[in-house]
């Protein structure tokens, strides 16, 4: 049912935010906290009413939060690697984490020491550094940039409508990043 849809939030300047249940998007509307920008079609039969479903929505109030941050997850790795193993660079679709100083010597589970690898990889690594095991990762680890399109990348093709307030504030936001410089 439709209903289990996501939608994208806005701030007040546009920004997006997060995203939610349609539900929440719809109370959010009814109760005049927000406005739809974008309705994704499909509409809530009310008693006597027929109610637009909203797919974008933007909040009447501006709302301060702090710097978001990519979260620490497989996929968001996997994602920061492009599906690619960090040693041998085959693409693989059964990629496993490896920690770069194994946790056992004091490595920690952060996006520093954390990479995507092949099983194969993995394995001949086993318990002990790149350099001990004579490999070389293809690519330092870093903490990805929390961009519009690192945090709501992974809907854009899903929904589609998006993309003008994803893409579009990210283009905003790098024209300002440079306009400051």
């Amino acid at each position: 049912m439709t209903i289990e849809r996501s939608a994208l939030v806005l701030n007040q300047n546009y920004e997006p935010l997060n995203v939610c249940p349609v539900r929440r998007a719809f109370v959010l509307v009814y109760h005049g906290k927000a406005e739809i920008i974008e309705a994704s079609g499909d509409s809530i039969l009310g008693v006597d009413t027929r109610y637009p479903l909203p797919s974008v929505i933007r909040l009447h109030q501006p709302v301060k939060r702090p710097r978001p941050r990519v979260r620490l997850t497989r996929n968001e790795v996997f994602a920061r690697d492009h599906q690619r193993c960090q040693y041998c660079g085959k693409a693989d679709d059964q990629l496993t984490l490896d920690h770069v100083m194994p946790r056992h010597r004091g490595g920690g589970h952060e996006w520093e020491n954390l990479v995507a690898a092949c099983q194969a990889c993995n394995h001949r690594k086993g318990g002990r550094t790149p350099s001990e095991a004579h490999m070389r990762l293809l690519q330092e680890p870093v903490r990805p940039t929390a961009t519009p399109a690192a945090l709501f990348g992974q809907y854009l093709e899903r929904y589609q409508e998006w993309q003008p307030f994803v893409i579009g504030w990210l283009d905003r936001a790098t024209r300002a990043l440079y306009a400051a410089s």
